[in-house]
């Protein structure tokens, strides 16, 4: 090669190339990692949004309840006192053990509720609301 041409070449490693071919090169490679960044943010949102999908997927699909469990929930129920009855009798027919202490808690509860002071209070006619438990349905 004629001196001129020598230079306009420089050597890069792997031989001698023009600048134009070193410039070339470069904005190739400069391209190259543009895609490579553009392939990962594609990729990442990507799983952004399947990450998105499955989570509100999974929660539509999840029942509330378990088939073996049966929740108890506390209802109220409205009895009407007639002659003879008593607080404790009407009490009886709904008390639940497994929810209070003791009859006389629930008894308690009952009063509270009607806003009595004593259970003797009771007269026929009146209505009383009395809470109890059942599964939910």
């Amino acid at each position: 090669m004629n001196t001129i041409a020598m230079d306009n070449r420089a050597y890069n490693g792997y031989g001698y190339y023009s600048r134009s071919e070193m410039r070339i090169r470069a904005n190739r490679k400069w391209r190259m990692q543009i895609v490579r960044r553009q392939r990962i943010a594609l990729a990442v949102s990507i799983a952004v949004v399947l990450s998105i999908v499955i989570f509100f997927a999974a929660s539509i699909m999840i029942k509330a309840q378990n088939n073996g469990i049966e929740p108890m929930v506390k209802y109220y129920t409205v009895a009407m006192v007639h002659g003879g009855d008593t607080l404790e009798s009407l009490a009886k027919e709904s008390f639940s053990s497994d929810h209070y202490d003791s009859f006389d808690a629930y008894i308690n509860e009952i009063l509270r509720i009607n806003h009595l002071d004593d259970p003797e209070d009771l007269k026929a006619g009146e209505n009383v609301v009395i809470p109890y438990y059942d599964i939910y349905r």
